[in-house]
Order: structure tokens, then sequence, then C-alpha cells
């Protein structure tokens, strides 16, 4: 009796799969196919990126990308080699070597991904402890990158840092040896801030993906991530680099803080990104092929206190084309969702891993490219993608003109301003009052006398490097607490939307895991009930007999 209730069960059992096999086919309600899609290019934007790929891989959307620097990227989708490609700059038509740097004629289209700070991390050390407030006029960082400062104990690094000295040492630029999106972000910032300096070490004007090395201290390391082990490296004592503020977050190392045009000394956290980039221009002719490209004059000379100067914009470089080879509906369609997660779900995740977010002109932008994946083939869905409905950080629901982490950005610590402090310690944090948070929890707050402000999406700082409880917002103009919305939590992620399901999940996702749930149901009731029939069946009778 037991053998035939096992048979039973083993029935029950495959009839159920079979059910849940015929619930998951491809059709009217099926699962959206999908098409592995392959990237290379940008470093700077790299980290954020990966995660997008992380989060997105459990909905079936298989994502591949590989950094090398933004002129990588751009040479592997002009050779059609690539499915998509991520960069700072646009294509220069004629790079700076006098090479061609087009599409090649494959047709694409820009969209903004992510904005950033370019951070001039370093190691500099007095006796064993690592300084962590260093502070650096843009004049003295365009000399330190020039050959025209040397050794840490110049007096220029001495006046920014309101007098105080650091011990004679070397300094060791390390600078990018790929063609990257990075120098081209920071030697387009040179040229326009202090072209006395740049040109003529560069011999002509304008940017450069290939940063010139000619000091015999400067170090050149491919990629981001290699700039950033040299610094923390053992042998870095004396190091100073540029790189996507992500990268000494995620090391937990120091950044220079860099004079803004209204005399404070700032670091390029997502609410300083935020507020500096409130003056980039960005091309709104629609039928040009530079739309939605950064012009940042602006940006380098926002008056706003806050603002971080050499922030930026990255973009997707996406193929348009009706009849681009490497295109098919399943990789169109795996770009179009993996796009609408990125500029949506996935920008709450940019503050914590050291950038900052998009606002929603640019998210509303980025959803009108993604039409045109659509445009090029109509089976393409892009139902249900709605930018209101984004879960997106700068987004306020009440005004959509409004930036809400431009609007809530603290104002700087009196101790950074010119002439001022520095705060902390010798060696104190790099930050006013919190280390670049997680999201949910505070960093370590500056040891001296002033507790300052949180971490980006921490608990404020108290004097004592301790936690404190989480600021109010703040008016943009005056810098006074004003206290938050209502209608939110007092806790560090207050400021974030609440979370939604991923936006690649379809209507027939939804629908092939409601019948699965169903035949989970229909097993959890029946499954036991043939148990208890098999064990009745097997227990002896009243009278000694067997039923």
């Amino acid at each position: 009796m037991i053998a035939r209730a096992s048979r039973t069960l083993r029935a029950v059992v495959t009839f159920l799969m079979a059910l849940g096999c015929i619930a998951a086919l491809p059709g009217a309600a099926s699962a959206t196919v999908y098409a592995q899609i392959e990237g290379t290019g940008s470093t700077w934007s790299e980290l954020i990126v990966q995660q997008w790929i992380a989060d997105v891989d459990a909905n079936g959307m298989k994502v591949v990308y590989t950094g090398g620097g933004s002129t990588k990227g751009r040479k592997d989708f002009a050779q059609g080699s690539t499915d998509f490609a991520i960069s700072e700059i646009p294509y220069q038509g004629v790079d700076e070597q006098g090479q061609a740097d087009t599409s090649n004629g494959r047709d694409f289209a820009y969209l903004p991904i992510v904005a950033g700070g370019t951070a001039f991390t370093y190691q500099l050390k007095i006796g064993n402890e690592l300084v962590r407030n260093l502070r650096l006029s843009g004049e003295t960082i365009a000399k330190i990158f020039t050959d025209k400062i040397t050794n840490w104990n110049d007096p220029a690094i001495t006046k920014d840092n309101n007098g105080r000295k650091f011990p004679s040492l070397p300094i060791k630029p390390v600078v990018r040896s790929d063609g990257s999106g990075t120098t081209a972000q920071f030697t387009t910032w040179m040229d326009h801030e202090y072209p006395s300096i740049w040109r003529p070490y560069f011999g002509q004007s304008g940017l450069t993906s290939y940063y010139p090395k000619h000091g015999g201290l400067m170090i050149s390391q491919a990629g981001s991530d290699q700039v950033m082990n040299t610094i923390k490296g053992y042998a870095g004592n004396g190091t100073i680099g540029y790189v996507e503020y992500s990268y000494p977050v995620n090391a937990d190392y120091p950044v220079v803080k860099v004079l803004n045009k209204a005399g404070y000394f700032v670091e390029p956290t997502q609410y300083n990104t935020a507020v500096a980039l409130t003056k980039a221009k960005i091309n709104q002719d629609k039928n040009s092929q530079m739309y939605l490209t950064q012009i940042l004059d602006g940006v380098y000379t926002n008056p706003d206190p806050r603002a971080y100067p050499i922030s930026s914009y990255s973009y997707m470089i996406i193929p348009t084309g009706k009849d681009d080879p490497r295109m098919t509906t399943a990789k169109r369609q795996t770009l179009a969702d993996f796009l609408y997660y990125s500029l949506c779900s996935g920008q709450t995740k940019a503050g914590p891993y050291g950038y900052s977010p998009l606002p929603l002109n640019l998210v509303q932008a980025g959803f009108d490219q993604i039409a045109k994946l659509k445009k090029a083939d109509s089976a393409v869905d892009l139902t249900d993608r709605d930018v209101r409905s984004c879960n997106n950080p700068t987004f306020d629901g009440k005004n959509l003109n409004h930036n809400v982490l431009a609007d809530i950005a603290p104002q700087p610590a009196a101790c950074d301003k010119i002439g001022e402090g520095p705060c902390g310690t010798a060696t104190g944090t790099s930050t006013d009052g919190g280390g670049e948070g997680d999201g949910t929890t505070g960093g370590s707050g500056t040891t001296g006398t002033t507790g300052g402000t949180g971490g980006t999406g921490g608990t404020g700082g108290t004097a004592d490097g301790g936690t404190g409880s989480a600021p109010g917002a703040i008016d943009p103009a005056t810098g006074a607490v004003v206290g938050g919305d209502p209608g939110t939590t007092t806790s560090g992620d207050a400021i974030y939307a609440s979370p939604t399901e991923l936006v690649a999940e379809r209507t027939g996702d939804k629908s092939a895991f409601g019948w699965l749930a169903v035949l989970e149901l229909l097993a959890l009731i029946l499954l036991p009930g043939f148990f208890v029939i098999a064990l009745r069946r097997r227990r002896p009778s009243g009278h000694g007999g067997r039923p």
C-alpha cells in the first residue's frame, strides 16, 4: 500500500510539474525573450554599471561589460564588435592624435546614464597616519599635474591648507595610460579654467583622452582601478591621482577637497555633484547627432558654495539603425529593459556607490532615446514604461522641475571656507561630519571641534566621531534646517522613494509566476493528504486485521 501511495504521489508531482512547465512556456503571457548583449568603454562609470548588471541578472537579462576606457568603447562600437559603448565624451570626429574618432557610419544615439564627480584621491602620511582632510585649489591641482608643483611641502599647498605644512615628500602624480574619458573630463576642466598652465604642458589647446606624461615621477596606469590600486598600495605614499569618486569611496580612501568659486573646499558627494550640475547645459537639438551631450562651463564656475566644480555625466552609446547587423529583437529588448532599470530603480544605488543620480529631465530624455530602439524594430515592447513611476531619488513628485538632492544638499562647514580651518585634526577625516554612508548608516564623524553634517545617505556625525541624528532638509538659499518631508521618515535613506519591483519584469513574467504560485499551493494542500491516507491504510485495524 505504501508503494501504491508513493506511485500516486509521483504521479501528482509529475502532473504539477508539467503544468508548471506549460505555464512558463513562451506565449501571450510568457516571459520576455532576452539575448546577451555586450559592451565596452568607461571605467569612470563601470562600478555602478556592474552593479546594475548584477541586479538584472535575476530577471534573465545577460549583460556583459568590460572597461578599457572610453576611447576603446567608442572604437569597439564603431567597428561593430559590441552592442553598446559607454563614454564620458562624444565622438570627436578627429582625436587629438589626428585619428578618426567617429562611429564609422553606424547609427547611434547618446543616452546619459549617471552623474558623478572626478575626484583626486591620494596617499599622504604624517608619521604613520594617513592625512584625510587635504584641501587644494584648482590652480594647485593643475600645477601638480603639469610638473610645476613637485613636493608636498610646496608653499601653495601650505596656503590652501591655511598655513598647515606637510612633510618634504616628492609628489607622484598617477595618470591614465589608456584612452580615458576621465582624462578627457579632467583636461577639459584644466583647459577651460587654467589654460596658461595646461596648454604649455600639453603643447596645444583642448582636451585629451591620453594624458601626456612628461614628469620623471609621474606614473601611468590603465584603468581607474589600477590608478586606485597604485595610490593605496604599499609604495603609494606621496601619490595623487584622478578617478571617479566611487573608487575612493569603495576603497575607504580620502579625496581632496577642491576649492570652488564660492570660496569653499568641497568633496564630490552626490549632493555637491547634483548642485554643481544644475548649471550644466545640455544640447537640446533633437535633430543633432550631439543631442543630450553636455557643456560644463557653467558647472566649473557654479557660484553655489556647495558645488563640486569637476562634475559631469557619463553616456551610453546605443545602436539605433534598423539594419544594424549585430542587433536582433531580443538584443534590443534586453538593452531597452536594462536601460529602464538603470535610469529608474538603478539610480537609487548611485549615491551609496559614489555617484549622483540623474535629474528628471535627463531621465525623460533617456526614455526618448530608448524609444529609438522600437523605431528600429517594432517588435520591441516598451509598454508600461513611464518616467513618473521611476524610483529616482532626485525626483520631486509635486514639482518635477526640482532636483531633490540639490534642494536638500547641506551647506559646507565654516571651517572649509578659504582662510578658515581646516576641519578636524592634522589627520582628520576627509568630510566635515561623516563618511560617505552606505545609504543606511553614517560614516565616522570628524575628530575635532565641529560635528558637521552626516555622510551621504547616512546619519550625522558628532564631535567625537560618533553617530547623531539625521540632518533635516536644508534651505538651498540660506542653509538653514527647515525640517523633513512629513511624508518621509527620519532615517538616513529618507530621501529615497519606496523600492519598486525590477522594471524589467514584464506582464508575462507576472502571469507565469502567478501560475507557479497556484501550483505550489495545490501541492501544499494535496500532498499531505496522500501521506495521511497512506499511513491510515498501513495502521492495523481494531480487530488486529488489515484493511
